[in-house]
């Protein structure tokens, strides 16, 4: 497993089963560093380097590069609560809360899930029927094709932006399970308010 999917799995579980978004962030933040970056990690003090990094969760890649896994990942694994709510988030629809209550009614699985859709609202049941659908791992020909569909639309709004797809199709992988997209402009930096990043980044949304 590379570095950014087990650090994303991290991040997974503090939002839906601790449902602590300070180190939901952290870990986020983290892994999309990690998926960024051009080449495979070969240590903690290699990623120590990227923004994003910090010194805990450098400490945890180097125990999964030298060990192979993680004890703390193991430990979330082996519990039932947590894998469970961990599957059903993976519902499009369904939250961290939406999870928990379903699991508190017994709830566990998909097929669970599917015995039970009075239970759905009517974004849930579009995500439940189309879930496996949505785990299928997506073509790198097909990234390429939406690739250059971002990028027109993007230099129809303004030509200046930059447009760079991340993750593992940066890194040459043929199948990717998202598609993580960079946008930037040169007239725009970290520096400026929220206002104006809340702005731009409406106008690419819209």
């Amino acid at each position: 497993m590379p570095s950014a999917a087990f650090v994303r799995e991290l991040a997974n579980y503090e939002r839906n089963v601790n449902r602590n978004i300070y180190k939901y962030n952290a870990y986020r933040n983290a892994a999309i560093a990690l998926a960024a970056y051009p080449t495979r990690i070969q240590s903690g003090e290699e990623a120590r380097k990227l923004n994003g990094v910090g010194d805990k969760i450098s400490k945890k890649i180097d125990e999964f590069i030298q060990t192979g896994k993680l004890q703390k990942l193991e430990k979330i694994r082996e519990d039932d609560t947590s894998t469970a709510i961990n599957l059903l988030t993976r519902v499009s629809g369904i939250g961290p809360a939406k999870a928990k209550q379903l699991v508190d009614a017994d709830i566990k699985t998909i097929e669970d899930l599917r015995r039970h859709e009075d239970k759905l609202n009517s974004h849930q049941l579009i995500g439940l029927k189309y879930f496996e659908d949505f785990e299928k791992k997506i073509p790198r020909r097909e990234i390429e094709q939406i690739e250059e569909i971002i990028k027109k639309e993007i230099n129809d709004l303004d030509p200046q932006y930059l447009v760079t797809i991340c993750g593992s199709y940066r890194r040459g992988k043929l199948e990717s399970g998202d598609i993580d997209v960079l946008l930037t402009h040169p007239s725009y930096t970290s520096t400026d308010g929220n206002k104006k990043r809340s702005q731009l980044l409406k106008e690419c949304v819209l």
